[in-house]
């Protein structure tokens, strides 16, 4: 392995400044190569903007409207950092009013493809401070005065340019290289392991974090993922509406970005019904995006929706006790011939898959699916143009949610994919707006496969990107088409089996759904 250091000044690298307003001052970088293999490059780098000085800062919040509000009086109250003009205005006139300094800051919506652009709202903030603890006590005051508050790190505001951002790059030339690149949930679609761990276990070169995935019971099996994945040419689950995934085909010699949908068909003699799950719960659908489901038939990221009649389809990857509960299910053998029937529960047997069904979806397996009788289940994956996707044994895709560079130009539908909201700006506001941990992927001019994490929430005092920040980069690395995949505290990048990021979880590396591996080619 050969290692290079380059320092230069370049202030059109790095992202942010498009957006902020005023005049940043010129970025730095600082890079690290390491050729892991022929054909696999990572670069370390560290970005700077030298002179900036960030602060803590007290930020008061506003009630704010969810796009799933009821009219139910106990429902919880949405609160948001921005809100209208008015309200900046009025609560500024109630601080000076209770001795406090405040001041507006208007934010503007980011160059998103499908939002409005201009102002997005005001915030309202007081202080500037040098500790959180500070922010805290300072922010205690301005509560006990009838407020809501929080302490709010100005890094982390597109509108300020970013301290420090360390990130990693790898990139993958299959021209050259002479092993293979895949998407796995390493044999079990129920289970979450870090990223490290399974690059340890495959021996990989490089390896990162993949899609979005259920964390907690309450929206489903934990470590199942809540958008398209598709492991050596099977589905292990659906896609959420039409949302962006990275499509790895014969083993990483064909790379590409798109906008895929899933259909799965259960089939018995003339009769037919569509299965809206594979590998999930029935009746929860995290991150919404399927038809029937409520509140929303559309994406919607972090947000899990229902659906009460809902037919789920188990592959012989779901290596976990079935779901039980009201309904029915039909074991099916690699022949698609019933070998049961009944309630749900169990496990899926070896080569086999089971069908579970709830409300009209169980009605149908009852009259349908009975012992001895044969369906068939086939799948369908498309672009959301309607081009067939056809997935061979060493294809596999992971999804991630939204487009960052489109045909070599930012290109970001983050309405359209569902991670913001234009009528309610408090959704998807900290988790797009605001730096935070990044993985990225994409594929550049020269058909390379590029991944990239930034580490955020000060990990090593790193800030993040936000969304088109990330955006932006990509395009750098010279990226033509990239998307994004699950960050936060998700976010890791494995080298030799090697954790070379610093997650932001407090307990250090997270267990997620399933992974990128770049892997040496087999003796």
């Amino acid at each position: 392995m050969t290692a290079a250091v380059l320092a230069g000044t370049v202030p059109v690298l790095l992202p942010g400044a498009a957006q902020a307003g005023p005049a940043h001052p010129k970025a730095t970088e600082r890079w690290t190569t390491q050729a892991v293999a022929p054909g696999v490059t990572v670069r370390t780098g560290v970005l700077r903007h030298p002179g900036t000085r960030h602060a803590w800062t007290v930020t008061v919040q506003a009630p704010a409207d969810s796009r799933w509000s009821t009219d139910d009086p106990d429902a919880p109250v949405t609160w948001a950092e921005v809100s209208t003009r008015a309200w900046a205005d009025d609560t500024a006139r109630e601080l000076t009013r209770a001795g406090f300094r405040p001041r507006v800051e208007s934010v503007r919506w980011p160059h998103y493809a499908d939002t409005p652009h201009g102002p997005m709202g005001y915030r309202v903030r007081v202080g500037r401070f040098a500790t959180q603890e500070e922010a805290r006590t300072a922010g205690s005051a301005v509560a006990a005065a009838g407020f809501r508050t929080t302490a709010s790190w100005t890094g982390y505001d597109v509108q300020e340019p970013a301290d420090l951002e360390n990130v990693h790059v790898a990139v993958i030339d299959p021209k050259t290289f002479q092993g293979s690149v895949e998407a796995t949930h390493d044999g079990n679609v129920a289970r979450r392991e870090t990223t490290s761990a399974v690059a340890r276990k495959l021996r990989s070169l490089v390896a990162v974090n993949g899609g979005f995935f259920v964390m907690s019971p309450g929206d489903g099996v934990p470590g199942t993922m809540s958008g398209i994945g598709a492991y050596r040419g099977r589905l292990g689950s659906m896609a959420a509406g039409a949302r962006a995934a990275l499509l790895i085909e014969d083993g990483g010699r064909g790379i590409r970005v798109a906008d895929l949908t899933t259909t799965v068909t259960a089939r018995a003699g003339g009769a037919a019904y569509a299965v809206q799950g594979v590998n999930r719960v029935p009746g929860t659908v995290r991150d919404c995006g399927r038809p029937g489901g409520t509140p929303s038939e559309l994406p919607w990221q972090d947000v899990t929706c229902r659906l009460a009649d809902d037919m789920v389809r188990f592959t012989d990857a779901f290596r976990a006790d079935l779901p039980t509960g009201p309904g029915a299910q039909a074991v099916l053998d690699a022949s698609g011939r019933v070998v049961s029937a009944g309630p749900r529960g169990g496990r899926v047997p070896e080569g086999g898959q089971v069908l579970q069904g709830i409300g009209r979806a169980a009605d149908w397996l009852t009259a349908h699916a009975g012992p001895y009788r044969r369906v068939e289940v086939g799948e369908t994956v498309r672009t959301k143009e309607g081009r067939r996707v056809v997935l061979d044994g060493d294809d596999s895709v992971v999804s991630g949610a939204p487009t960052l560079v489109k045909d070599g130009r930012i290109d970001i539908d983050a309405a359209a994919e569902g991670v913001v909201d234009p009528e309610y700006t408090s959704f998807g506001y900290a988790w797009a707006d605001v730096r935070q941990p990044r993985t990225m992927a994409g594929v550049d001019g020269r058909g390379r496969l590029v991944l990239a994490t930034v580490d955020g929430r000060l990990k090593n005092g790193s800030e993040g990107f936000t969304l088109h920040e990330a955006a932006a980069f990509m395009r750098s690395l010279g990226a033509v088409q990239a998307l994004n995949l699950d960050g936060g505290g998700s976010t890791a990048m494995a080298v030799g089996g090697t954790l070379v990021n610093h997650p932001s979880d407090a307990a250090g590396e997270r267990a997620v759904g399933d992974t990128v591996q770049v892997l040496p080619r087999a003796d």
